[in-house]
């Protein structure tokens, strides 16, 4: 299972490192999309149907199911891990999720997100000063009102 946080450090070369806790889980080949705010996504290749959540078994037709899907996988990209865990995170995905030198990896249970420090330290703060309120949004989704 992924989960914590672990900093890390975006080189110059936009290059960094995936955590050795996390690519135990991972493994060499990930994929890497943008998240729904201000971060990335990282999945095992193997388990790239986790971005298909929500989406699966509904017809293409369905404009919500091709928007999503288009977002996730039209942006993703396939990244093998160097001998060092390295990755490369192209231009485009770095200016969406705002990187900069330092870096987040947050534990997500069979993800990964990857955030910038500053970012995700706003994020935190924000969603720490009511975090019932999350409980309660997630019932009214659940039909627990």
């Amino acid at each position: 299972m992924l989960l914590g946080q672990i900093e890390g450090k975006l080189s110059k070369k936009h290059q960094v490192a995936l955590p050795k806790e996390f690519r135990v889980e991972l493994g060499e080949t990930v994929i890497v999309t943008k998240g729904f705010k201000t971060y990335l996504q990282i999945v095992a290749k193997k388990n790239w149907e986790v971005l298909l959540e929500g989406t699966k078994g509904k017809p293409f037709t369905d404009q919500g199911t091709r928007d999503l899907q288009r977002f996730l996988f039209g942006n993703a990209v396939e990244v093998r891990l160097d001998t060092q865990g390295r990755m490369l995170i192209p231009d485009f995905l770095r200016r969406h999720a705002k990187l900069d030198k330092k870096v987040i990896f947050v534990g997500i249970e069979r993800y990964v997100e990857l955030w910038d420090v500053k970012e995700f330290q706003q994020y935190d703060a924000t969603v720490a000063k009511a975090p019932e309120l999350l409980t309660i949004n997630l019932s009214k989704t659940q039909g627990h009102e």
